[in-house]
């Protein structure tokens, strides 16, 4: 099974100071995809710089050609599906088709209440998503939408001309639980996980493993409930978050032998952080570039 590499630069430089140069670079190493966190601000950054992701993911879009681009993840934590759709379908548009939308239930962190709001409960993210996600689907393809949900409404939103990919741009759906599995297999192009969070702190790389798997077949059957082959579906892991966490780059020997082992699981693309030193991101660059060069290559 093919492996794509991809990588996600998180949004903390200024344009000029270093940022377009990271996502030019990105696009020059070969790289299928770069994308970014749709964050107000993020765990151990939020008292430095951090910048927005649709404009970021606009700026590298007039800036590089070739590499796809996209959020990892956005969630309805600050957004609406009809102010997000408007936003997206420009993103496609200036990007030529390359935007992915990564999207996901959210959590409880500073997003939950920057706009004064309490944080919702687990059941109501569920409840969110699985309202949030079919009516984005809708704006995305529809020229004009209305509908009356219980969280998010549209009246006569139009949405004209839809986006430069048919019948819409592919949405990568995050999701471990049953609710959101059954979202991924009825609307994703593509499944996100992070692995097992139990696992962060105390799990073991092998637990890891069998929790992915697990994870997959789960996949697997929310996809036959509804008639759908899971393979349609590419499965994307971002790292960092299992127990490995950042030391997946410490070596190029150590990458190859993770990424053999998560293809053989089924994921079809892995996704590296762009290091950023003095963080729980950092990595030696010289490191981290070759993996993005000859990683791949070394597969058996």
């Amino acid at each position: 099974m093919s492996l794509r590499l991809s990588t996600v630069i998180l949004p903390v430089d200024r344009w000029h100071e270093g940022g377009r140069a990271t996502w030019q670079r990105a696009e020059e190493l070969g790289f299928h995809a770069a994308y970014t966190y749709d964050h107000l601000s993020w765990r151990s950054f939020r008292d430095g710089p951090w910048f927005g992701a649709v404009p970021t993911l606009t700026a590298a879009a007039t800036a590089t050609d070739r590499l796809r681009l996209g959020t990892l993840v956005t969630s309805p934590n600050f957004r609406h599906p009809v102010t997000l759709a408007k936003e997206l379908i420009s993103l496609d548009d200036i990007s030529g088709g390359r935007i992915t939308l990564g999207i996901g239930a959210g959590g409880n962190g500073f997003d939950a209440t920057a706009l004064g709001q309490e944080p919702w409960t687990p059941k109501e993210r569920a409840d969110r998503f699985a309202e949030f996600v079919p009516l984005l689907d809708r704006l995305l393809t529809e020229d004009a939408v209305t509908e009356r949900g219980t969280f998010y409404s549209a009246d006569e939103a139009r949405d004209i001309p839809g986006c430069v990919q048919r019948p819409r741009l592919p949405f990568a759906v995050a999701a471990t639980g049953p609710r959101g599995m059954r979202l991924a297999a009825r609307h994703g192009q593509a499944w996100v996980t992070t692995g097992d969070p139990k696992l962060y702190e105390s799990g073991t790389a092998a637990q890891s493993v069998e929790a992915l798997r697990g994870q997959i077949e789960r996949l697997g059957k929310a996809c036959a409930e509804i008639g759908r082959d899971v393979a349609e579906l590419d499965k994307i892991l971002l790292t960092s978050f299992t127990p490995e966490k950042n030391a997946v780059l410490s070596s190029l020997e150590g990458f190859v032998d993770f990424a053999g082992t998560h293809r053989d699981l089924g994921f079809t693309e892995i996704v590296i952080h762009w290091p950023i030193q003095d963080s729980d991101f950092a990595a030696d660059q010289a490191v981290f570039e070759s993996i993005a060069t000859e990683a791949l290559g070394r597969l058996g």
